[in-house]
């Protein structure tokens, strides 16, 4: 069995745009760096949306702040997918999010797909949810829902992840 590895939030004061995934998969789990599956889209898209000024891979999560970006997820347990994840690590992972957002104040927090969204907030769950601007806040900060760039997310073309990302980019600017 492999050695797990703590994945690092990669934040700091001053963030612009606060990325929030769900859970680390078994490769991320293995590699010691976000979004590290071989299908994960996350870091061409930020390279071709333009939210970064060159390619990025797994191995540069750390870099993120370069940008004014940070990481993090709302569950630190690496799993093969959110089916073995319990209500309860959502519920403290939620806190923990809140105590992040408090305390590195980004402008804008991007949750990485409507699945967390809507585990976040399932007073939401009886509408549709759209991508984009929410008109929820968490901790008073504006919530932008993107696709899970996941290779396993069919809901989604990657060009209407693009376009998801795009939009958060100039979002981001306006703010």
């Amino acid at each position: 069995m492999a050695k797990w590895r703590g994945l690092s939030d990669h934040i700091r004061p001053d963030v612009l745009v606060l990325f929030i995934g769900i859970n680390p998969g078994l490769r991320s789990a293995e590699t010691g760096h976000h979004f590290a599956g071989y299908s994960n889209r996350f870091w061409k898209l930020l390279y071709e949306s333009k939210l970064v000024s060159e390619p990025l891979t797994y191995e540069d999560d750390a870099r993120l702040p370069e940008w004014k970006l940070g990481l993090t997820n709302i569950i630190p347990r690496p799993s093969a997918g959110i089916a073995a994840l319990k209500p309860h690590e959502y519920a403290v992972g939620r806190r923990r999010l809140l105590a992040a957002v408090k305390r590195y104040r980004p402008r804008i927090i991007a949750l990485l797909g409507v699945t967390l969204y809507r585990m976040l907030f399932q007073e939401a769950c009886s509408r549709p949810v759209r991508l984009g601007l929410q008109r929820e806040r968490l901790a008073g900060t504006c919530l932008y829902v993107l696709p899970n760039p996941s290779g396993r997310n069919a809901h989604y073309s990657y060009q209407a992840m693009l376009t998801a990302f795009r939009r958060l980019r100039q979002e981001a600017g306006s703010q």
